[in-house]
């Protein structure tokens, strides 16, 4: 026996709300695009150039302490935080000037430590990423969001008609503009896992609005002489159970690595949930009320008085 949330059909009026959705949606835009060029991001390593280096210690680490003796030698912008939930494991990032050799500054942050720790440090991981390699970054992820936005462009277009196409592309838009502004308030590092979050968040998006679109398929082929208004509630209601408890189930996990993933993935995982919030109320209020003005069916929009 399948499992409802409801146990009848809900009758909500989604569309009779829907203004109050865009007013919503515009002024969340308008809010992420200024705190984007205003506060910007907190760019890491991979984006603007710099050297990475994981230790692990037998005592447990002051962070505080640690920072103060890397920032007295010298170093340019560093980063320390705790991974794998341990005291004694730690990341530090320094960002590089262009005309510094990082082999140098590593040899340098390791004689900084070696007195305070007393030399023992086992240090497991050190990564170099070069301003130029940054650079490069920075253009890839772009074009990767891009193109994912272009093959589910084509995908939805073939599947649909082309108004559901531009629906989907108007929500998952405003989807990732949430997601960055998500990352300029909260100052999570925005690298390549955000980069991945904005992937994963839209590919979560994309499959809500398109089991909506389904439906509002299979309903305007039953009710030829519905108007869109009336159809689009009836289809999102007809959906909405599972549209809840996708979403509960995917926020259940993203909560999960959270809460228990480290700090490594903190960023990562707070996106996702944000994402999946905003990724289920886009499909609802964005994606489907986008068919009404794209002339899905001229002939009925609103229903006719009674």
């Amino acid at each position: 026996m399948p499992l409802h949330f409801f146990p009848n059909k809900p009758h909500l009026d989604f569309m009779g709300k829907r203004w109050l959705g865009f007013g919503f949606s515009i002024a969340l835009t308008l809010l992420s695009l200024g705190l984007l060029f205003t506060k910007g991001l907190n760019l890491g390593i991979d984006f603007t150039g710099g050297i990475l280096i994981e230790i692990h210690t037998e005592k447990p680490v002051d962070l505080g302490a640690t920072r103060a003796l890397l920032d007295g030698q010298g170093f340019g912008e560093i980063s320390l935080q705790n991974i794998a939930g341990s005291a004694e494991d730690v990341m530090i990032r320094i960002q590089v000037s262009k005309d510094e050799e990082q082999s140098k500054v590593t040899a340098r942050v390791k004689d900084a430590l070696a007195a305070p720790m007393g030399g023992n440090i086992d240090y497991r991981k050190i990564d170099y990423v070069g301003p130029t390699v940054g650079r490069e970054l920075v253009e890839n992820g772009v074009w990767a969001v891009l193109c994912a936005f272009a093959a589910i462009l084509c995908y939805v277009w073939f599947r649909f008609e082309w108004q559901y196409g531009i629906g989907a592309i108007l929500a998952l838009l405003h989807d990732s503009i949430m997601v960055i502004g998500f990352f300029a308030v909260t100052r999570f590092e925005f690298g390549l896992t955000a980069i991945a979050a904005i992937l994963t968040i839209v590919g979560y998006s994309i499959n809500d609005s398109v089991v909506i679109y389904d439906r509002i398929r299979e309903n305007m082929r039953r009710f030829k002489k519905m108007p869109v208004f009336e159809l689009l509630n009836l289809s999102i209601n007809d959906t909405l159970s599972r549209t809840i408890l996708t979403a509960s189930t995917t926020l259940l996990a993203s909560l999960a690595l959270f809460i228990f993933g480290g700090e490594v993935i903190r960023g990562f995982s707070a996106a996702m949930v944000f994402g999946v919030i905003i990724g289920t109320y886009s499909s609802i209020y964005i994606s489907a009320p986008a068919l009404i003005y794209l002339n899905i069916r001229p002939q009925l929009i609103e229903p006719k008085p009674a």
